[in-house]
């Protein structure tokens, strides 16, 4: 099951509303935040479920794509992927925790999950966004 986000306004839209942690607005994952059309990937990410309404509710797709470039850009194993975002407020926030924890956002066996609903298709047309090839 999987609960929509698309649409509604955000506390991500201002790295100061971050709780526990005063984030730099010129960091590199704040500036990251920033370009990733959240909303596109949220619809896109939420017709991968195929039942809305059974199910343990899944990972927010901003949590789904986040690690998934966490991840790639550090060259990690799923186990070390979780440990950075645990030890990082940055890296929370791209990830769009509310808050700063010392806690693992999620076990290192859903990064798996992540990789089957973030289809290279999706991540084409988020990347298409990003670097400007579609509006």
């Amino acid at each position: 099951m999987y609960k929509s986000t698309a649409g509604q306004s955000s506390l991500f839209e201002n790295p100061s509303n971050f709780i526990g942690a005063k984030l730099d607005p010129e960091n590199r994952w704040v500036k990251m935040a920033a370009i990733i059309p959240w909303d596109l990937l949220d619809e896109k990410y939420n017709e991968q479920f195929r039942n809305k309404n059974a199910g343990n509710l899944a990972k927010v797709a901003r949590m789904a794509l986040g690690s998934h470039i966490i991840k790639e850009k550090f060259v990690l194993s799923d186990e070390e992927t979780v440990e950075h975002i645990k030890e990082s407020p940055y890296l929370q926030w791209l990830i769009g925790m509310p808050e700063f924890t010392g806690k693992a956002p999620f076990d290192a066996s859903t990064m798996t999950w992540f990789r089957k609903r973030l289809t290279p298709e999706i991540l084409a047309e988020v990347n298409g966004y990003i670097i400007g090839n579609k509006k």
